[in-house]
């Protein structure tokens, strides 16, 4: 979990440094090889949430610049939002990829919990038809997906502003290469009690106890726009959010 948050940290600082403290090392404790360290640049913060124009601007930026470097979907080592793994090998579809990391979610949750007889009615429904109804479109018909450097658990906790120059910052990370619109918070339990498995960094903005508001989607989509088909958008929102 240490090395993927710090791997995560150095790709959105080769990126775009003013937009996340510097990582500077992780490693097991000389003493304690079964515990590990993660240092970073301490950045004093205000407590205020990031300006939607300001934030945009560089999340923009990140998802422009971060490109995969082998041209597919996924990261080079596994990283975790909370304690949960993300499967993040090389897939060349990011609906395949987008599966198989929803199953990996599935299957964590059916493992601790026991199975479910509405989800096993569900989920064949949600992989056989929405998911490829609503992913597939995205690389079909000429159209194409970019992968992207994506933070991979984008929601206001894991943001805030620096002391020093008011800047935006973004912390917490554990990143892939994805479809721009997307990042991964397999178990988001919000403050208003919903637990909701999203996957997808607007998708995360979605629901309502979670303080990134249409106004930080108006802001993306000033510099972005909606991938097409656009008339799908809000429809995969809705898968990701879930």
């Amino acid at each position: 979990m240490a090395r993927g948050e710090f791997e995560s940290a150095k790709e959105i600082y080769d990126v775009i440094p003013v937009f996340t403290p510097r990582p500077i090392a992780q490693g097991p404790y000389k003493s304690n090889p079964d515990k590990y360290f993660l240092l970073f640049e301490f950045r004093s913060m205000t407590g205020q949430q990031p300006s939607p124009d300001e934030f945009a601007t560089n999340l923009v930026a990140m998802h422009q610049k971060g490109t995969s470097p082998n041209g597919k979907f996924g990261f080079h080592v596994t990283t975790y939002p909370g304690n949960l793994p993300q499967a993040t090998g090389w897939e060349g579809s990011w609906e395949v990829f987008f599966a198989k990391n929803l199953r990996l979610a599935l299957d964590l949750e059916v493992s601790r919990k026991g199975a479910d007889p509405e989800i096993d009615n569900l989920v064949p429904m949600l992989f056989d038809k929405v998911i490829p109804r609503l992913l597939r479109p995205l690389e079909t018909n000429g159209r194409t997906v970019k992968p992207c450097l994506v933070h991979g658990d984008l929601w206001y906790g894991n943001a805030g502003v620096d002391a020093g120059n008011n800047a935006s910052l973004i912390f917490d990370a554990c990143c892939f290469y994805a479809h721009h619109e997307c990042l991964f918070d397999r178990s988001l339990l919000c403050s208003c009690g919903l637990l909701t498995i999203c996957l997808d960094e607007f998708g995360q903005w979605r629901p309502a106890c979670n303080r990134f508001g249409k106004e930080y989607l108006d802001a993306y989509h000033k510099h972005v726009e909606k991938s097409a088909p656009e008339e799908d958008y809000y429809g995969r929102l809705d898968l990701y959010k879930l």
